[in-house]
């Protein structure tokens, strides 16, 4: 798959979920891990739909936020005894903001954790 003309044959391998919407929260992107995480939804005929659609409040509110002003948001959830975290980062291409990239991946349950000072 391509998108704005760059090779992103890595992310259709990467075992996590990546989906961009562009700065209307159009999806504009889904490798393989997103079209199935959200199949029960459409899969990949969500490519070309408003994610804003997708997301009730306040998740929809947080996202038309980062869709004006350039912001990350990151975050853990459980969904049936799976932990996974969510990663939302502005899409900059040239400097300039197109979007939003999120990606998301499950959590070992059992993960270490590292303080290193």
């Amino acid at each position: 798959m391509k998108l704005a003309g760059t090779d992103l044959d890595w992310v259709e391998e990467f075992s996590g979920a990546v989906t961009v919407c562009d700065t209307a929260g159009i999806i504009v992107y889904m490798n393989k891990v997103s079209i199935g995480q959200f199949a029960a939804y459409g899969g990949e005929e969500l490519i070309g739909t408003n994610l804003l659609d997708c997301h009730p409040e306040p998740s929809r509110t947080k996202l038309q936020e980062m869709l004006k002003t350039p912001t990350e948001n990151v975050y853990t959830t459980e969904k049936n005894g799976k932990k996974k975290i969510i990663v939302q980062k502005p899409w900059m291409q040239n400097g300039e903001f197109r979007g939003i990239v999120e990606l998301s991946f499950d959590l070992d349950s059992q993960m270490p954790h590292f303080i290193r000072d």
